[in-house]
């Protein structure tokens, strides 16, 4: 019987199919760029085959520090004829060119799941799996785990690349997916999933596999309906940018909601957002608009040669009353035309004509119809419409009748109008209005799948906006209640999915892999102030010796030294401060040689030092993380608990918090 080889021997032999599957791969890219779309029989068919061969041949791109491969399963004396005996999965699949032979599978392919769900309790057909360690691309160990549990503790493998440090975007988690994150990830097209998830629990990261694991496994229906991420800010999507092109999907549109609104040119107090921000505002916006649409007072007349043609001002107001029901506004106004045309062709008949559809589209362009149609159903805009209602209190009464108070309508009322709409400096909470009311005008174009992370700080109009655009799809909503900190957060995922006007189950990940526990348990004694109903998170790693809250005499020096301190340490820093302390921050850090970027809502950062003004820090993480002031953060809004509870979780390995003034009595305590 032959030894077991050692160590050693096994390292090699993974090496060598390490080094035989990037041949491999790079010789399917170098086919992918011999292909040629001159074959295509014109130039609009011959321009979407190169798109479609440019993307596969980034698609085959070989990451250098990436590993290609990150497991290994092993099948059992039961595992059928159906299962190889050997599968490696990875993050795309590499076959050998000549045989065929696969030599890496997808990590979405639905065999490779077995990688991530496969137990004790359910070996699914295979008998040992196996993780492989990597060091800048190269494999440096491996570690084997007994499908059988014999022998079975925590993973050392799993923990170290959780644990390593990060510098630059986040990193994608396709070799740490824990079995109730797959469960998510491969939940189907039509499902659309909510996940309520604590800080440090993947959230994020399971949304952005999800998505390409969706685009694996409906390839052809989403290339031409489109998949779309919406996060909080454009900091937050330059974070997370290198996610989906690490798996091989480099055709994923990000956006934030701003982006897909237009972006606020005029800020407002929050009460006033809050209240434009209400789902009430929709029905508001439908009677708006349908008051644009009056009653005839006269009749059509339509003279052809030397007839003509005649409607009473009733059989015009039918016509216009039929369509009020069933159409879109702009819609309903094309339609209108063509039915008043339509009962003039109806009167030429009865007289012996014979007209045509040619005839038809004559009199609904006539002058006598264009006049009824402007008179009754007159071309509007949004903006007109907006500004009309935010601007006259009459129309927002009749407009407002029996859905908002005298009060609500004060207070959404503009205490000095623009002159026009082309002045008006509209707000973040104007523009989901003005959306709400280009969709009754026109309807809105649907996308096959949408991602919408950080959803609790959206309102339930801007919700309504996104749930336009998955009309037709379905959705992966992702968010934290506790991390709400707008005026309009949502206090519930059973509202936010009705607002989306998708029918959901909502997951809820308590147990978080990136913060450490002494820092969690440290934040989640904020909870009960700023989400009562929510589970308290727990953490896989204990984090001893984590969490330092020190006081100190003087903020800036105290924080140049500590920062200082902590670059001795390897991996990020991120220094969170108070928005209106950052450039002072900054300044100390600039005086005392440190290099150092400071983080703006347009970009995010690339510096190993970062100065994150405390409300662009959602969604992010730092393996080192230094609060200043949590007072000062806690106060600067109306939900700074809030905040400050989001500021506290970016860390991965320590977070040190320095303070002057008292902690807030909620986080003392």
């Amino acid at each position: 019987m032959p030894a077991e080889p050692d160590e050693s021997e096994i390292l090699a032999a993974e090496r060598a199919h390490l080094a035989e599957s990037r041949a491999a791969l790079r010789r399917m890219r170098e086919h992918a760029e011999s292909l040629s779309a001159d074959a295509a029989a014109d130039r609009v068919s011959r321009q979407y085959l190169e798109a479609l061969l440019d993307r596969r041949v980034a698609a085959l791109a070989d990451h250098s520090g990436t590993p290609l491969f990150f497991g290994r399963m092993d099948r059992g004396g039961a595992g059928g004829p159906d299962l190889p005996a050997i599968m490696y999965v990875g993050r795309r699949h590499v076959h050998d060119g000549d045989e065929g032979r696969p030599l890496v599978l997808d990590w979405r392919a639905p065999v490779s799941r077995a990688f991530y769900q496969a137990g004790p309790a359910d070996p699914m057909g295979w008998r040992l799996r196996r993780r492989f360690g990597f060091r800048g691309g190269e494999l440096t160990a491996f570690e084997d785990e007994p499908l059988d549990g014999a022998g079975v503790g925590p993973s050392r493998i799993l923990t170290e690349e959780i644990e390593r440090p990060r510098t630059g975007p986040m990193r994608d988690i396709v070799a740490t997916i824990q079995p109730e994150q797959d469960v998510i990830v491969r939940a189907d097209l039509p499902s659309t999933v909510c996940v309520q998830g604590a800080p440090g629990t993947g959230k994020t990261a399971v949304g952005l596999h999800r998505a390409a694991y969706l685009l694996f496994t409906h390839r052809e229906r989403l290339s031409r309906s489109g998949v779309l991420i919406v996060g909080p800010n454009r900091a937050f999507l330059a974070y997370i940018s290198a996610v989906l092109p690490a798996l091989g999907e480099v055709r994923v549109e990000q956006a934030t909601i701003d982006d897909l609104l237009g972006a606020p040119l005029g800020e407002e107090p929050a009460a006033v957002a809050a209240a434009k921000g209400d789902a009430r505002m929709a029905d508001v916006l439908r009677k708006a608009l349908w008051l644009h649409v009056r009653k005839p007072e006269e009749g059509l007349v339509v003279t052809r040669g030397s007839a003509r043609y005649r409607l009473a001002a009733h059989e015009v107001r039918e016509i216009a009353a039929g369509l009020r029901e069933t159409t879109r506004y702009g819609a309903g106004r094309a339609a209108f035309a063509q039915r008043l045309a339509h009962r003039i062709l109806v009167l030429m008949e009865r007289r012996g004509e014979a007209p045509d559809d040619r005839v038809q589209d004559q009199v609904a362009r006539s002058r006598p119809v264009k006049q009824v149609l402007d008179a009754v159903w007159p071309k509007v805009t949004a903006e007109q419409v907006l500004h009309r209602l935010l601007s006259d209190a009459d129309f927002l009464r009749g407009a407002a009748r029996g859905v908002l108070d005298e009060d609500e309508q004060a207070a959404i009322l503009w205490a000095k109008a623009p002159r026009s709409h082309r002045s008006a400096g509209w707000s973040a909470a104007d523009r989901a209005l003005l959306d709400e009311l280009n969709d009754l005008i026109e309807r809105t174009a649907s996308l096959g799948h949408l991602v919408v992370d950080e959803a609790q700080d959206l309102s339930a109009m801007q919700l309504r906006a996104l749930g336009r655009r998955c009309g037709t799809g379905s959705a992966t909503v992702l968010g934290d209640l506790a991390q709400g900190t707008t005026a309009w957060s949502a206090r519930s995922w059973k509202e936010v999915l009705a607002h989306l006007g998708q029918d959901g189950e909502v997951t809820e990940l308590t147990l978080g892999f990136r913060v450490p526990g002494t820092v969690l348990d440290y934040a989640a004694r904020l909870l009960p102030h700023v989400a009562p109903g929510l589970e308290r998170p727990c953490s896989l790693r204990p984090g001893a010796g984590a969490l330092e809250v020190r006081r100190v005499a003087e903020l800036l020096p105290a924080t140049v030294e500590t920062v200082r301190e902590t670059l001795a340490r390897p991996g990020s820093v991120g220094l969170i401060v108070p928005d209106a302390e950052a450039g002072a921050h900054a300044a100390a850090l600039a005086a005392a040689g440190l290099d150092h970027e400071v983080l703006g809502p347009g970009s995010g950062g690339t510096a190993r030092l970062l100065v994150i003004p405390a409300t662009l820090a959602k969604g992010l993480e730092y393996d080192h993380v230094i609060v200043a002031e949590p007072a000062a953060i806690a106060a600067a809004e109306a939900r700074g608990l809030a905040r400050l509870y989001v500021v506290l979780t970016r860390a991965v390995t320590s977070l040190t918090v320095l303070h002057r003034d008292d902690l807030p009595g909620e986080l003392a305590a």
